[in-house]
């Protein structure tokens, strides 16, 4: 019967949803869904709902992000979104409920962690544990978090950023701040509307961050054609623009970044300050993803920082370990 038994990593995000099983990414999907204005029905979910962003008439269909900053902020299109991919991972019939382990951003409110597990098993979980994103994180980055040693990791996502130190499978100090790869491509849209008279949206921002954007200098700096609307003509219009750009667009998510792992740095005991000085800083979340992030905050830290291997999946791949993991489960079992 334990065969049978689906043991499921939840990596619950408010860009995408991941689903870690077996020693692999079993689902990674946006969190978003399409729903009817006039009587709020669910067309869409995931992957296909974000292809509908910016193509649809907002009068009649609008594109939500049921999660926001790492929390439920639409409990109803939560359950059915978490219940569509349950589906897609363990079958639509099915003999056993899975067992899932949801990451949740640290600090949450009892409320909102009461919410994130009644949505899950709603969806469809036979049972619902909670681990901090930041231990998950470490977890799935493969940082030894049971010994007595201290380790860093930030996790930037799409909505949120989490710096914790752990030690002895706890979190010792952390801090959060809002900001995330959302925030990232705001500050583009804004520099774009700003310096060219331009509107773009937020699919063409993100498309900009991954192909040109940058966190600090590069030796080779790219450019990229972008097409937009102009705010004067109302034309469409293409513009080219660069990585120096991108770096300038950015500067404030980024000191607000920065701001968070200062924060938890300044507060850490000396002894842990000493071995992160010693095993460096990990960053993890697809947020981490953006060029020249690590050299960034080496240089507004004065700690080296590294991005983990596996950086994007990390939260989900720690949670589904935690669920095989007896000294973490019996502390998420006590209650995050």
């Amino acid at each position: 019967m334990a065969i049978l038994d689906k043991r499921l990593g939840v990596d619950l995000g408010t860009v995408n949803v991941r689903i870690y099983e077996n020693e692999q990414i079993v689902l990674n999907e946006p969190s978003l869904v399409a729903l009817t204005v006039e009587d709020e029905r669910i067309v869409e979910i995931g992957q296909p709902a974000k292809e509908m962003l910016g193509r649809v008439d907002d009068e009649d269909v609008q594109i939500v992000r049921p999660l926001q900053n790492g929390v439920i902020a639409d409990y109803e299109v939560t359950e059915a979104m978490l219940r569509y991919f349950f589906a897609k991972v363990a079958g639509r019939v099915r003999l056993f409920k899975p067992t899932v382990a949801i990451s949740v951003p640290y600090g949450v409110t009892s409320v909102e962690k009461r919410a994130v597990r009644e949505a899950a098993l709603a969806a469809g979980a036979r049972e619902a544990f909670l681990i901090w994103e930041p231990l998950a994180a470490a977890i799935g980055a493969g940082l030894p978090v049971g010994t007595p040693a201290g380790d860093m990791v930030v996790n930037i996502g799409g909505g949120i950023t989490e710096a914790a130190v752990l030690t002895m499978n706890n979190i010792v100090r952390a801090e959060s701040g809002r900001v995330g790869g959302l925030r990232f491509d705001e500050a583009i849209i804004s520099y774009v509307r700003r310096k060219y008279n331009l509107t773009i949206g937020q699919p063409t921002a993100e498309s900009v961050k991954i192909q040109v954007g940058s966190a600090a200098p590069l030796p080779d700096e790219l450019s990229m054609e972008l097409q937009g609307r102009d705010n004067v003509s109302g034309l469409p219009r293409t513009i080219t623009i660069t990585t120096g750009e991108i770096i300038e667009a950015i500067e404030e998510p980024l000191k607000d970044v920065a701001g968070v792992v200062r924060a938890v740095l300044g507060h850490t005991p000396p002894e842990l300050a000493s071995d992160i000085i010693d095993r460096g800083i990990i960053l993890t979340g697809g947020g981490s993803m953006l060029r020249g992030l690590d050299q960034f905050l080496t240089r507004e830290t004065g700690v080296p920082v590294y991005r983990a291997d596996n950086a994007t999946i990390a939260c989900a791949v720690g949670a589904g370990r935690a669920l095989n993991d007896p000294a973490i489960l019996r502390r998420i079992a006590q209650g995050v």
